[in-house]
């Protein structure tokens, strides 16, 4: 993959991180953001896209970076909202937003190409 798509990609999912962060300023609080169906389903989608991109990240910038459970956590995350008709744990996604993704954010932020 070309310096240039790895580039595109790094910034993607900065950029769907800041929109989340975006969201959640809005609504005043991860808690509301998830009380809220539209905060909810942007979040959702964000966190959905920031999964898929990841794992198609080349396993020399996931070992380089050391992302190979990022990538794993966030598809499983992605393969979980998408998949799963039962409901999803909104729980689970204020963890993820909490503690995860300012942590993936640093990380991807270090990423020099």
């Amino acid at each position: 993959m070309s310096n240039k798509s790895m580039n595109a990609k790094v910034e993607f999912i900065i950029e769907m991180i800041e929109n989340i962060e975006e969201i959640i300023n809005r609504h005043n609080g991860v808690v509301k953001t998830l009380e809220d169906f539209e905060g909810q389903m942007a979040v959702l989608m964000g966190l959905s896209q920031i999964g898929e991109t990841l794992k198609k990240f080349d396993d020399d910038i996931v070992n380089k970076y050391d992302l190979k459970e990022d990538r794993d956590g966030a598809y499983y995350t992605r393969n979980y909202i998408v998949h799963d008709y039962e409901g999803i744990d909104l729980g689970f996604i204020e963890n993820i937003l909490r503690s995860y993704l300012p942590k993936l954010k640093d990380k991807v932020l270090k990423i020099q190409l």
